[in-house]
């Protein structure tokens, strides 16, 4: 695959001479040759995002176009349109369209968490397709970005068992962000929240999702002038599910209808899924293309025609109110969508961008730990690890955009022993997705690392929880497993929460935080989804108007506050440490699972030196010295891409670290 370098350029030296003398003299020649003036040093690294905003025009126009499609098929579908933060800004619901929404079951017919919802008892006949076609909108406009165009087919591919998925995969480790579907969760306390009644906060994001990301077929990211503007999603099968076997191509209704939807506002070919590799595996985008259209989009009727008479607006508990009609998108990088660039007080670096309320203030700014203790992070140390984190990611190729040479570009955060943000900080351009998730993978890397990890877990009412306490001290044939013995990073954490272990090698039992592979599909993962299980359950009936919304907080943990935003089990994590004291960890995402860890881990080390007194976990209690009795196979700890950096030949650049 041929791919094009993009580099931001310096701008070019100028020598600046002076001319002496007056009246038509000639100069004396200089007595020494002048200095060039220095090249200056570069501000920034990274383009900015034009922005660009969907019209409401450009909503109905989209609408329009699905429905047609929707029209030649003899389908009747449900629509969502986002803008890039997640902001609803239409659903409408076709004529006769069936609300029902199925998740399947787990392969040996298992229920375990979000398993079975619409076909098991008490959870049967959900009426729900308005929160599936949501999440699938959210889901393409999240994981996009200027360097990348990935769908919810894209989503499918990267969270099952085996990478690529296929029956004849077996055999090969999971999914790159296997668990990223348990991200942006209705329950995360940093996701914002819909407010129908305006004011300066009624726009910012990222919003939550009401079932996560989405693994469904039928989610595109939408593009303006190659800016991804939001995200377009379709559901009308009942089946809310995911593609288990890559090899052949669907002829699936719903993807066709969101081609047809987006149809003039279609991520670049340049930039899809399919332009990208991961392990030398090329990404899916679609299985349906403009080729495959029952209807010519150019010649959809106009919105006004089909509202009222093949389907209607429809109001969504918690997201979309109809009252105010089909909503503008709000321009990514503006204060009112609530992700900006930060001033020069907020952050060093000035392509950094920060959260913002929607009023002008940051939502994350740096601060000392909250724990109060002398042994807590101060605000300077907490400088210390965004701007060396930050470093590292304007210095690292990334994985998973478009051209070659493209920079990494990543969210980064720093949580306390609390749970608490210490500072949150990014690119301008990386996927929005990764904010949530970062702060999960800081948050999950601390949490495990501590001393009442098993105490927390232990004491969750929910016997499915706490279960798995016993299975790792089982597993580790240790019965002080997670009481602060050792370090885990989140790749540690990943390891142990695969179908097996070590990961994807057939016959082996699953890691200690999994289901079974008999009982595993992308709804239930183990002690991820079954921590957060009753949050989203809860949000559904809220939703469907049947009771109260989740708190803004998620599992049942006795203190819900260390894992707000419920658990990642990807990598690019790791904890942070005052000698062999725990003092709090960062979380990356956003460009590649090994570039993740190497910017958490790296930026960390140069942070220790820089400031003393904080460091990377001692070596002897990483989770790489543990080794698993049953099979004799060591954790992980991180793992860094060989010569990672734009310019350099460095490789191996986490080693002794």
């Amino acid at each position: 695959m041929n791919r094009t370098t993009s580099m931001i350029a310096i701008a070019a030296m100028l020598l600046a001479t002076s001319c002496g003398g007056g009246g038509g003299s000639i100069p004396a020649p200089p007595t020494a040759t002048p200095s060039p003036t220095p090249t200056p040093t570069p501000t920034t690294v990274f383009a900015v995002p034009a922005q660009r905003s969907l019209s409401v025009a450009n909503i109905q126009q989209i609408l329009a176009q699905g429905v047609a499609e929707a029209q030649a098929r003899g389908v009747r579908a449900t629509f969502a349109v986002t803008d890039r933060v997640g902001n609803v800004l239409a659903v409408f619901v076709m004529n006769g369209a069936s609300l029902q929404v199925d998740v399947p079951r787990g392969p040996n017919g298992s229920t375990h968490d979000l398993q079975g919802v619409g076909n098991r008892p008490g959870l049967d006949n959900v009426p729900a397709a308005v929160a599936a076609a949501i999440a699938k909108a959210i889901t393409g406009a999240y994981l996009s970005s200027g360097g990348n165009a990935f769908s919810t087919r894209t989503a499918s591919m990267i969270v099952q068992e085996h990478f690529p998925p296929s029956a004849v995969a077996r055999g090969l480790e999971s999914g790159p962000l296997y668990g990223v579907q348990f991200s942006q969760l209705p329950c995360s306390d940093l996701s914002a929240r819909f407010n129908g009644a305006g004011g300066a906060s009624a726009l910012i994001g990222p919003k939550r999702s009401p079932l996560g990301l989405s693994a469904d077929p039928g989610g595109f990211p939408l593009y303006i002038d190659g800016v991804v503007v939001g995200g377009i999603g379709v559901f009308a099968d009942g089946l809310y599910g995911f593609d288990p076997e890559i090899r052949d191509i669907d002829r699936d209704d719903e993807e066709a209808i969101a081609v047809a939807a987006s149809a003039g506002f279609a991520a670049p070919d340049t930039i899809r899924a399919e332009r990208i590799t991961v392990d030398g595996t090329s990404l899916r985008y679609s299985d349906m293309g403009l080729a495959d259209l029952l209807s010519n989009p150019a010649a959809a009727p106009s919105f006004a025609t089909i509202n009222g008479s093949l389907g209607a607006l429809t109001s969504v508990n918690g997201y979309y109110d109809t009252t105010g009609g089909i909503r503008a998108g709000t321009a990514y990088g503006s204060e009112a969508s609530g992700i900006r660039a930060s001033t020069a007080a907020e952050f060093s670096n000035r392509d950094a961008f920060v959260l913002s309320n929607g009023g002008g203030a940051n939502r994350y700014p740096i601060r000392a730990g909250t724990e109060g203790t002398a042994q807590s992070l101060s605000a300077p140390e907490v400088t210390a690890l965004l701007e060396e984190a930050f470093k590292v990611m304007s210095a690292a190729r990334a994985q998973i955009r478009q051209p070659l040479d493209s920079r990494a570009q990543v969210s980064i955060s720093v949580v306390d022993t609390s749970g608490a943000v210490l500072g949150l900080v990014r690119s301008p351009d990386a996927p929005i997705f990764g904010i949530d998730v970062s702060l999960q993978k800081a948050r999950t890397a601390m949490f495990f690392s501590s001393m009442i990890a098993a105490q927390q877990l232990l004491g969750n009412p929910d016997p499915d929880v706490s279960m798995f306490v016993g299975n790792a001290r089982t597993f580790f044939a240790n019965t002080n497993a997670f009481t602060g013995q050792n370090a885990f990073s989140n790749r540690a954490i990943g390891n142990i929460s695969r179908p097996y272990f070590p990961d994807g090698e057939l016959g082996r039992p699953p890691g200690p935080f999994s289901r079974t592979v008999q009982e595993f599909n992308p709804f239930s993962t183990g002690l991820q989804s079954a921590l957060i299980e009753g949050n989203v359950l809860q949000h559904v009936l809220f939703v469907l108007g049947a009771g109260p919304d989740t708190p803004q907080q998620c599992t049942q943990n006795p203190n819900p506050a260390l894992l707000a935003n419920g658990i990642q089990i990807f990598p690019g994590s790791v904890p942070i440490y005052r000698g062999n004291t725990l003092v709090g960890a960062i979380g990356v995402s956003g460009d590649g699972i090994d570039q993740d860890d190497m910017i958490s881990f790296l930026g960390t080390h140069n942070a220790s030196v820089r400031v003393s007194g904080m460091n990377n976990a001692p070596p002897a209690i990483r989770s790489d010295q543990i080794v698993v009795p049953s099979v004799n196979v060591r954790l992980r700890w991180v793992g860094c891409p060989f010569a990672p950096f734009i310019g350099s030949n460095d490789q191996n650049v986490c080693q002794g670290k």
